[in-house]
């Protein structure tokens, strides 16, 4: 039996180096005997998918997904799986695997650094600069303030290690209680949500966007944040009301925002967002890393053995 043919499609995240040149040489440096396709363009990718067992994909719409007639796994580029149809891919026995802790590093320096940003006022400094202004400041200090993280999975957790290192309290939100990280200090179940809000200067939403998440941040979310609390979204923009976002900004009700997603990308270019000073922005690009490609390259090694040797339940990150 002849080794199944892989199709990478046309798209890669552009938030990470490399490019699928990169990612077809990592996955042959592990998988040397891998049928690798790569379609160049969306009709490219059209004509191409009739007749593969196995697609990586960093975006795929329903036209394709209805031409792939051979498809048995996806393995997505992405560590989110809220734009998939999961009950129509398990109907066609389809299994979907995603990427989920590949970003866990990068997001954390990424939350680091938004916090710096706040505590050592890096933001102000640069409208100084823009102003040719030499005043001096003082900055405040992550040191003994607390951090709370909805959501401690694995990009949670590293948010944790990285926040417990610089000597910030760490508190959180997760469902399973049973497997907490040793750098969070104290957790909660959902239910205990505005505890960990109100105890927190500074709140990171590192959940998945599902049913129960979508608007989680909503207007009394934020109104039992502190209004010295800085609100970091690195999740999903939708688990976020943004409007009452905006209105706790606007209002002084919430100290400020880090925010790296939106409820529309790109952000408007209308919304008040973007001329806030107690605001940063960031492109959907958290997760970026240099490294990417390999750790992706990786999982979809483990991945592929499991597929050929007929064990899909031991699949890395399997939602379906």
């Amino acid at each position: 039996m002849g080794s199944p043919t892989v199709l990478l499609l046309h798209q890669f995240p552009p938030e990470n180096a490399g490019g699928l040149d990169a990612l077809e040489t990592a996955i042959y440096d592990r998988c040397p005997d891998v049928r690798l396709e790569c379609a160049t363009d969306r009709r490219d990718a059209i004509e191409r998918i009739a007749d593969v067992e196995i697609v990586i994909e960093h975006a795929i719409d329903d036209e394709l997904l209805a031409a792939a007639e051979e498809l048995e796994w996806l393995q997505s580029l992405s560590s989110g799986y809220d734009g998939f149809d999961l009950d129509a891919l398990a109907d066609r026995g389809v299994a979907l695997t995603t990427v989920s802790g590949v970003h866990a590093t990068p997001i954390a320096h990424q939350v680091l650094g938004y916090i710096l940003t706040f505590e050592r006022g890096l933001a102000r400094a640069q409208r100084q600069k823009k102003n040719r202004e030499w005043r001096r400041f003082a900055p405040g200090e992550p040191t003994g303030k607390t951090v709370g993280i909805v959501g401690v999975g694995a990009i949670g957790g590293r948010i944790a290690e990285f926040c417990d290192s610089i000597g910030m309290d760490v508190i959180g939100v997760k469902r399973d209680l049973s497997d907490v990280p040793e750098a969070v200090e104290e957790i909660y179940p959902p239910s205990e949500l505005h505890t960990v809000l109100g105890r927190s200067e500074y709140v990171v939403a590192a959940c998945p966007l599902t049913d129960a998440t979508r608007g989680l941040f909503d207007e009394r979310a934020f109104s039992s944040m502190d209004r010295e609390t800085v609100f970091i979204n690195i999740a999903r923009g939708e688990v976020a009301d943004q409007d009452a976002l905006i209105e706790s900004l606007r209002t002084g009700y919430l100290g400020g925002a880090a925010l790296d997603v939106a409820a529309e990308e790109p952000l408007p270019r209308d919304s008040p967002l973007w001329e806030m000073e107690n605001v940063v922005l960031t492109p959907h690009m958290a997760g970026g890393s240099q490294r990417y490609v390999e750790r992706v390259a990786e999982i979809f090694a483990e991945n592929y053995e499991q597929y050929r040797s007929g064990t899909l339940e031991g699949m890395r990150n399997r939602v379906v």
